[in-house]
């Protein structure tokens, strides 16, 4: 009797299951494939090889901002449509393109993992490939910012799951604040309001410089003013391999630099590209600066690659992901105060 029921009540929970994702409840997906800056364009060879492929191509293949060397910012493959079976479909990035006067719906949809997890799929729907160009030019910056969070998001998932113990230890207890790194992360160097943690092998070298400073006004985003700290900084604390010789920022090139909030706090995101003074080396970097207002500090993530004669864009990636994954301890109480600080008062009269 008891197997019976127990029968019963399996057979009502598989059924249970498939109907809820049936419904719209939770699937479950394949992991995504394929390697880290892929992403599959389904278009017809026609349309790839004239104009709604080369607008395509110009945007999502255009040469990643402040690298040495020209690297797209995302490798991209053609499939056309009788070919995107169930091997690309797991693809982690895809591009799907209808262009044909029967196309009833114009327009641009953005979807998470249709088929496999964790995907990222954007459907753009078009009558002509005049109408196509449009769309897509209507919405590019939001098609690039879409898929260039999604791969952060993916390299930063994998890092939540299984990080650098002693370099999140060092942070919490010395810095009052956390982020999470590959095991393999060790500190170089470390002192009051400075940290220095990096990975390294034959080939390539990661590493991020943590450092503070008081917080005195907005200007201490303005790139000059970062700079001036930052170069200091470097030069104190960041020596070259030969006599002399130090990390400073290669300020021939323009640095970009874009603010926004991260974790809800004011902050800003600095590209460009490091050299060392007397000497040889260098690379690209991505600094994170962020206001700590409830301490009255300004934190900065200095994150950087150092890998002569390889590819930097996935390196420089995953070390972008890494100080993304930076968390003020106190929160709590920056949430309080960005909260009043951008309270609407109505004033009447």
């Amino acid at each position: 009797m008891k197997l019976k029921v127990y029968t019963l009540l399996l057979s009502f929970l598989v059924v249970q299951f498939f109907t809820s994702c049936s419904n719209g409840g939770t699937m479950v997906h394949k992991n995504v494939t394929g390697k880290a800056g892929e992403m599959v364009v389904v278009m017809s060879k026609e349309s790839w090889e004239s104009a709604p492929g080369k607008t395509v191509r110009e945007t999502l293949a255009q040469p990643q901002l402040a690298l040495p060397q020209d690297e797209p910012i995302f490798d991209l493959i053609n499939v056309p449509h009788a070919a995107f079976t169930n091997i690309f479909q797991t693809t982690r990035n895809i591009v799907r393109t209808s262009i044909s006067p029967n196309v009833e719906k114009t327009g641009i949809t953005f979807k998470n993992d249709m088929w496999a997890h964790p995907q990222s799929t954007v459907l753009i729907k078009a009558k002509s490939p005049e109408q196509f160009i449009s769309i897509f030019n209507e919405n590019k910056d939001k098609i690039v910012a879409y898929f260039r969070k999604a791969e952060r998001e993916r390299l930063a998932s994998s890092y939540d799951k299984i990080y650098e113990q002693t370099v999140y230890n060092v942070l919490n207890n010395d810095f009052d604040l956390t982020m999470k790194v590959p095991p393999g992360f060790v500190v170089a160097d470390q002192k009051k309001d400075f940290i220095w943690f990096r990975y390294e092998t034959p080939d390539i070298s990661q590493g991020i410089i943590l450092y503070e400073f008081p917080y005195a006004s907005d200007s201490a985003f303005q790139t000059d003013y970062q700079l001036r700290i930052r170069d200091s900084i470097l030069k104190a604390n960041v020596p070259g391999p030969t006599e002399g010789s130090y990390m400073a920022t290669e300020t021939r090139i323009e640095q970009q630099n874009d603010v926004f909030t991260h974790n809800g706090n004011y902050a800003s995101l600095m590209r460009g590209l490091w050299r060392v003074k007397n000497d040889f080396m260098g690379g690209p970097y991505v600094a994170l600066a962020e206001l700590d207002a409830s301490e009255q500090r300004v934190v900065v993530a200095f994150g950087y690659v150092f890998a002569p004669s390889k590819k930097k864009r996935n390196l420089i990636n995953q070390v972008e992901s890494m100080i993304y994954s930076l968390k003020l301890n106190n929160q709590a109480k920056n949430d309080l105060l960005n909260k009043q600080m951008n309270m609407e008062v109505t004033v009447e009269g």
